[in-house]
């Protein structure tokens, strides 16, 4: 199989590159040279937003292309546009964020989308781009050529967003921790290596459409989850459970301030922790143990000193330790 990858050298996109190269597929990285490219890829220079950026993309064949782009519409049509005659499916790793606020749990890709996107669009807000940009490649390739991947929450190694990394840092400085209650809180996550291999089957089966690719709902919880970064760590790390009222009521934002987490029974629950993703797990989608994904993480953390990359266009995560301390009455 002939790939290209549009980026290819962070997070998911990386993911899918190094996946592709293991199974041995011929894999071309086009991106800004920013970063090392995934050994036994080819790489071409370009910047999609500038004039002339993909040229490099003039020339060439490739079986399908896998595009993570995050923001204006406009610069995922015009590269689908310029590939739809040299390409044989475009694979768009889109959100669950398209589903118009707030999907009920058990939403399946039939639920209503957002309104007002345009491929054409110049950035607007995340929501917005990334169903404008499903909507360039549907334009581009039709819909029995292009695969729209919905993806939740992203966890694993490579994470530049900071969710996974905050509490892996976090609870390695060991003491007491605010655990966001209760233990048996279900999530629904991906890991990137998971939605990686999903998509190069997706691509080897010729699917199309639109997926969730998350986990099964409630495929681990936040006592499995967070028992999981202690013992990756290894730290002297003291769990204090704390109820979702307290939480909130101590002006904490769910899902930033504490990633992942969002409180039970809640609109935010049932749309990130609660998709059907019974349409991924019939063609493939295989999601290993949340030990995998934490453990994986935090070595890949550790081989780069400890600090993970951010992204620019994404809000920094975590709590202060100063209003963790006064909500577990340490000060």
């Amino acid at each position: 199989m002939r790939l290209l990858v549009l980026g290819g050298t962070e997070f998911v996109g990386r993911a899918v590159a190094e996946a592709a190269a293991g199974r041995g597929w011929d894999v071309t990285v086009f991106n800004r040279g920013r970063n090392a490219p995934v050994p036994g890829t080819r790489s071409l220079r370009g910047d999609r937003t500038a004039p002339d950026g993909l040229a490099a993309l003039t020339d060439g064949t490739w079986d399908a292309v896998v595009d993570t782009w995050s923001a204006a519409p406009r610069v995922v049509r015009e590269a689908a546009r310029l590939l739809r005659g040299r390409a044989g499916r475009y694979v768009y790793v889109s959100s669950c964020s398209v589903y118009a606020w707030a999907p009920p749990a058990g939403y399946t890709e039939e639920a209503p989308l957002v309104e007002g996107a345009r491929p054409d669009a110049d950035a607007t807000d995340y929501l917005r781009d990334k169903r404008g940009g499903e909507l360039a490649a549907v334009e581009a390739f039709g819909a029995d050529r292009s695969v729209l991947v919905r993806a939740g929450l992203i966890l694993g190694p490579y994470e530049n967003v900071g969710r996974l990394p905050w509490w892996l840092t976090r609870i390695a400085r060991g003491g007491p921790v605010l655990a966001p209650g209760p233990r048996e809180l279900p999530l629904q996550y991906v890991d990137a290596r998971d939605l990686a291999a999903w998509i190069l089957g997706a691509v080897e089966r010729e699917l199309s459409g639109p997926y969730n690719l998350l986990s099964p709902r409630g495929h681990t919880t936040m006592g499995e989850f967070l028992d999981a970064c202690v013992r990756a760590t290894g730290a002297d790390a003291d769990l204090r459970w704390t109820e979702p009222d307290t939480i909130l009521a101590a002006g904490i934002e769910p899902w930033t301030q504490l990633p992942v987490w969002v409180p039970p029974a809640s609109e935010a629950h049932d749309a990130l922790h609660g998709a059907d993703v019974s349409r991924a797990l019939a063609t493939g989608l295989h999601c290993r143990p949340v030990t995998e994904t934490v453990t994986g993480t935090w070595s890949w953390l550790r081989s780069i000193g400890g600090t993970a990359p951010q992204r620019p266009d994404r809000t920094l995560k975590g709590l202060d330790p100063e209003v963790e301390a006064g909500v577990l009455g340490l000060r």
